[in-house]
């Protein structure tokens, strides 16, 4: 077993502003886990960090970071369109990966990462963690104990809305709190699929398991957002529309759209013969599993194994959660059921949907992964 695991935060942004420097600079994992470095491009701010959550070096450079001999692990959280470059830098020095999600925007990027990653014995987690959740563990044993009889459709997805220009790092005056939005309505890696919806996708395939075609319409509906008095340009697509086929005719509905959402982000609607679950419902009725009761004291959606005591009251405790898989894997040689499989099986989702749209085919997907056991 490994002692305590040094990690990197690579981009002092607004979910490590608001999440992951805060649950990790708490003293109840520094007997696993402590940030011992920083990184962000824009001047001043990886320093500004490092001094309020108690790092001890931060970097203008990336680079710098990793050959900085610092860290044993990184947690990739930087624009998604740059997730692939930086974590193979990491990966081919041998250091340990976390990816907020999502890891990498094309399925050639993601099988790239995970054939590095075993040439050179490094662990990947990656982002959303969703299968952690014990309600959705629990949605899936009901699933496959034939709860709803036989299962014809299912439906999930998220909308922008204006979420990302109205968080509240956003709005400041100083480094920590002035952070631009611009790079999620931006090519490569911004728009809803990557950032949104692929909480919902995780856990849908996640339940039913991989996917086997998808079909999709996809384009740039709202071609600027204003943020600060500023106009930003949109060039991803930000209304996207999919039908994914599961085989045997099982379909999903499966969107990230511009604005305008279906109740219930990253909980999916799931119909069968006998019914339907909806969200934490079956068939109207509360569905029990371990630490309900908990769960909706903190009107949550579930516990997480790590998110205990004071961790409960602060921002993106999931990303904080997949983090703490990644550590335990290092210390423990626990693998996590959080795998880079799954997101690449996701990432292939979206990938296929952007060509489905352009090309008006169906597209086969040829990725898989292994789902929990319930």
């Amino acid at each position: 077993m490994s002692n305590v695991v040094r990690v990197g935060v690579v981009g002092a942004g607004s979910i490590s502003v608001r999440g992951i420097m805060p649950h990790l600079s708490l003293e109840d994992v520094h007997d696993r886990v402590r940030m011992t470095a920083v990184c962000d491009p824009v001047p001043g701010r990886a320093k500004v960090a490092a001094e309020k959550f108690d790092i001890p070096s931060a970097y203008e450079s990336y680079e710098e970071l990793l050959d900085s001999g610092n860290v044993d692990a990184i947690t990739v959280a930087s624009p998604i369109g740059v997730h692939y470059e930086q974590g193979k830098m990491a990966i081919q020095r041998g250091i340990h990966a976390h990816f907020n999600k999502t890891m990498t925007t094309t399925v050639e990027e993601a099988d790239e990462l995970i054939e590095l990653a075993q040439k050179h014995n490094v662990k990947l987690v990656a982002c959303p963690g969703q299968m952690l959740r014990p309600l959705f563990q629990e949605i899936r044993r009901l699933v496959m104990n034939g709860a709803l009889g036989t299962l014809t459709w299912a439906a999930t997805g998220a909308a922008f809305g204006r979420y990302h220009e109205n968080e509240s790092v956003r709005h400041g005056d100083d480094l920590l709190s002035n952070i631009n939005p611009a790079w999620y309505f931006r090519k490569p890696g911004g728009g809803p699929l990557f950032d949104m919806t692929v909480y919902g996708l995780h856990t849908m395939t996640g339940i039913l398991g991989p996917a086997k075609r998808v079909t999709a319409f996809s384009g740039v509906r709202i071609h600027e957002r204003e943020f600060r008095g500023e106009m930003l340009p949109t060039d991803m697509d930000d209304n996207t529309f999919m039908v994914l086929d599961f085989g045997d005719s099982l379909f999903a509905f499966v969107y990230g759209a511009a604005a305008g959402g279906m109740p219930g982000m990253g909980t999916p609607l799931i119909f069968g013969t006998k019914g339907v679950i909806n969200g934490g419902n079956l068939n109207g009725k509360t569905i029990d599993y371990p630490g309900k009761n908990l769960a909706d004291e903190e009107g949550t959606l579930s516990v997480l194994p790590h998110v205990v005591g004071p961790h409960r009251k602060i921002q993106e405790a999931h990303v904080y959660e997949d983090i703490m898989q990644l550590v335990d894997w290092i210390r423990e040689d626990k693998p996590s059921i959080v795998t880079a499989e799954h997101a690449r099986h996701v990432i292939e989702i979206f990938d296929k949907a952007y060509r489905s749209a352009e090309t008006g085919k169906s597209q086969e997907l040829r990725t898989t992964f292994e789902t929990i056991q319930v």
